[in-house]
């Protein structure tokens, strides 16, 4: 039983005061479990407050506003495993400069934007989230931890200016999962239409640049890229991206189009080994790794020379 059935049992008289107080107790003992379980993880703090539970990490002090149906967003990844992708958080914030001008593709609920605005205050940092629901808990993000060097988009990028058909699961996997095409293909699904744009017209517009990219966009991300090439090509920017075999298909291509499109305008991929880089060169059926890194030969020089480790894979 949860709390509100446990009250509705005592307030139509079904239970007795102390069988209430003992029902109760021990649904609110796992507020003390908690208090010992996030002392082994990046979560320092859960707030409970009207209506709303925010977790601060311990590291970065960074305060999210967390969502009851979404289990995958970073704060419950904390949970879960001790910490969020730690090493790759790590390797962007050696890889950014105080100044860049940072993009974060798929931004989601804000965490690898706060990550980089607090580290980093003089950094600008240009957060891109299409799905409303997920865009407002971003901007709730925003405005509890006070960074004005974050601003952000309700809109995505891709190849094309259009309004796509978004869709997202609402009772579990959530917000992290929002793709341009059903990658659970349940029924369930929640759909909306969300507006994307090309990276190019948007730097274009604004006359900006850009220094890195973090994109993970579902699958999607080879059609942010072509949507990017100016950019990419003018800029050169460091970029973290997700590449996925199972969700690139669904998109009807190969993660190695990425490797080759970045690789012939002068990139080089790697991936997150310890606190290094080891290059790679292809992906095939038995690559575990999902997250990489592409930095540009000569423009990034010393920083491959800086963080390279082992062999090419």
């Amino acid at each position: 039983m949860n709390l509100f059935s446990i009250n509705e049992k005592y307030q139509a008289g079904s239970i007795s005061k102390p069988h209430y107080i003992d029902e109760m107790h021990s649904v609110h003992r796992t507020l003390f479990d908690y208090a010992e379980f996030i002392r082994h993880t990046d979560i320092s703090r859960i707030e409970i407050t009207d209506g709303l539970v925010v977790m601060t990490s311990r590291e970065a002090g960074i305060k999210v506003v967390c969502n009851a149906v979404d289990k995958r967003i970073a704060p419950i990844e904390i949970l879960n495993f001790g910490r969020y992708e730690p090493d790759e958080t790590e390797m962007i914030l050696k890889l950014i400069e105080p100044d860049h001008h940072v993009f974060d593709i798929g931004a989601n609920i804000g965490w690898y934007s706060l990550s980089i605005a607090k580290r980093f205050p003089d950094t600008r940092v240009f957060a891109f989230e299409p799905v409303r629901a997920t865009f407002e808990y971003l901007q709730s993000n925003l405005r509890l931890n006070g960074l004005t060097n974050i601003h952000a988009y309700n809109f995505g990028f891709s190849d094309r200016e259009a309004d796509l058909v978004f869709y997202y699961q609402a009772d579990g996997a959530g917000s992290v999962n929002a793709s341009a095409v059903n990658l659970s293909d349940s029924a369930s699904a929640h759909e909306e239409k969300c507006h994307v744009r090309k990276m190019d017209d948007f730097i274009s517009e604004m006359g900006g640049r850009a220094d890195f990219i973090k994109c993970d966009v579902e699958g999607a991300e080879l059609f942010v890229y072509l949507g990017a090439l100016e950019c990419l090509k003018r800029d050169a920017p460091i970029v973290f991206t997700e590449m996925l075999r199972k969700w690139s298909a669904r998109f009807g291509y190969h993660p190695n189009e990425i490797i080759r499109l970045l690789a012939g305008i002068g990139y080089r991929c790697f991936v997150v080994n310890g606190d290094a880089l080891t290059e790679f060169r292809e992906m095939d059926d038995e690559t575990t790794e999902t997250n990489f890194f592409f930095l540009h030969a000569e423009k990034h020089a010393c920083k491959i020379d800086r963080y390279l480790k082992g062999s090419p894979r």
